[in-house]
């Protein structure tokens, strides 16, 4: 019976999985990972800004080490 439960309820879900391939597969010249709309947009901007936040702030701390390894020696 908790079978037929689940399976009536799925029955009443729609497949977005067609509409969603349109809309990433449109010819509009934008880059597949912003295709998705704002969020994506979003998503993909703060996932740059934290990329070359992070890398600036490892080069610096390098940076330093090999100055006060420099020093010291």
């Amino acid at each position: 019976q908790r079978h037929q439960a689940f399976s009536s309820s799925a029955r009443q879900l729609k497949n977005k999985v067609p509409e969603s391939q349109k809309i990433f597969q449109a010819d509009n010249g934008l880059p597949v990972h912003i295709k998705g709309g704002t969020g994506d947009v979003l998503l993909y901007r703060a996932t740059m800004t934290l990329t070359i936040a992070g890398e600036e702030r490892c080069s610096r701390c390098i940076s330093t080490v090999q100055e006060d390894k420099a020093r010291s020696t």
